[in-house]
């Protein structure tokens, strides 16, 4: 399921002049550097904890609608037998829930489905109603399944047949991103300026990590199981 950010966040968690409160930097010559930085722990807490912080536009795409599970296996068993991704070449899967019916996002916590597009059996492009598909923003990961009586609709079999265009973050502002996770990107801003290299070489003594700044992350972690 192949996904990426199509718009970025407009500001970060964190404000340069926050982060060289940190670092006790009062200098101007390593702004370009903090900036980076700080851009890079963002990045890093937001794959580890599987969300955005400040709101983004993100699309995601397959090769088709999602299907109950023994619809993947004989998917699975078809395309095997005949040297195949898949059947009818399908090989990028939306990650399901339960049912095997609804799509799982890769990013919490959702803010909004923009739109759900899709390429018919004839090869035109459509864009799904949002009266046939229903949006579960309050599962961690969220997800999105079809309506009350309703069912996917029929796709061509080609790749990325079907997108998915959404936007999560906790807001749009950095007073909506928790301070615990402002807190982690501190510490992980403060290691990457003062060892600016790959590997470190200690003569004496052992390196050892600090046992709360992983947790710190915790309780934000989204689990990747619905």
């Amino acid at each position: 399921m192949p996904s990426r950010v199509v718009t970025g966040p407009s500001v970060e968690p964190l404000t340069l002049a926050e982060a060289k409160t940190h670092l006790r930097v009062a200098i101007t010559d390593d702004d370009a550097l903090i900036t980076s930085l700080i851009v890079a722990a963002r990045m890093d807490a937001e794959f580890i904890t599987r969300r955005a912080f400040i709101s983004q536009q993100w699309k995601t795409v397959a090769d088709r609608f999602p299907s109950p599970m023994a619809g993947k296996l004989m998917e699975m068993w078809q395309g095997q037998s005949n040297s195949l991704a898949g059947l009818g070449g399908v090989s990028q899967l939306f990650q399901t829930d339960k049912t095997g019916r609804g799509i799982v996002l890769p990013v919490s916590s959702l803010i909004q489905v923009d739109s759900i597009k899709y390429i018919d059996t004839a090869g035109v492009q459509q864009t799904l109603s949002p009266a046939l598909y229903l949006v579960d923003s309050h599962s961690e990961p969220p997800r999105i399944l079809p309506a009350y009586g309703t069912q996917w609709p029929s796709t061509r079999q080609q790749p990325n047949a079907v997108e998915v265009l959404f936007t999560a973050g906790y807001g749009t502002t950095a007073a909506s991103v928790p301070d615990g996770i402002k807190a982690w990107m501190k510490l992980r801003i403060g290691a990457l300026y003062e060892h600016r290299e790959e590997a470190l070489l200690v003569e004496r003594g052992q390196l050892v990590d600090l046992p709360f700044v992983g947790s710190l992350l915790t309780p934000y972690r989204v689990s990747a199981f619905v």
